[in-house]
Order: C-alpha cells, then sequence, then structure tokens
C-alpha cells in the first residue's frame, strides 16, 4: 500500500485496519503508523471526528 492509500485508509480510523502504534516521550497522545521506512504521525479528535496529521517523513528524520 502507498501513502496516499494509506491516507484514504486512515480517514476510516479507528476501522482502518493499519499498523497503528500508541507513541511515546515527545508524541506521547499522538499515534503512527508505519509506511516501509515512512512514517505518518497523527492524532485522532474523537469528538469533531477529525484526525490530524503532525508529520509525515522518513524515520530516521522524524524521531
Amino acid at each position: 500500500m502507498n501513502l496516499e492509500n494509506k491516507l484514504m485508509a486512515l480517514s476510516r480510523y479507528p476501522n482502518c485496519n493499519l499498523d497503528i502504534k500508541t507513541m511515546k516521550g515527545e508524541y506521547k497522545g499522538n499515534f503512527r503508523i508505519r509506511i516501509g521506512t515512512i512514517r505518518i504521525i497523527f492524532y485522532p479528535d474523537d469528538k469533531s471526528k477529525i484526525i490530524y496529521i503532525d508529520a509525515i517523513n522518513f524515520r530516521g528524520d522524524i524521531y
């Protein structure tokens, strides 16, 4: 699955069937999705049903 497909799947969060992990440290409270060496850092606002993306970058550059 490429980046565009993962973002489209993320729009169905939490029913998106992606490898989502909880973040720690600086990004505590956020989640990450892995696409090869690329990471998407995001947090969902369950109340307004909006997903905010904090960052999309290569693993070594993002954390």
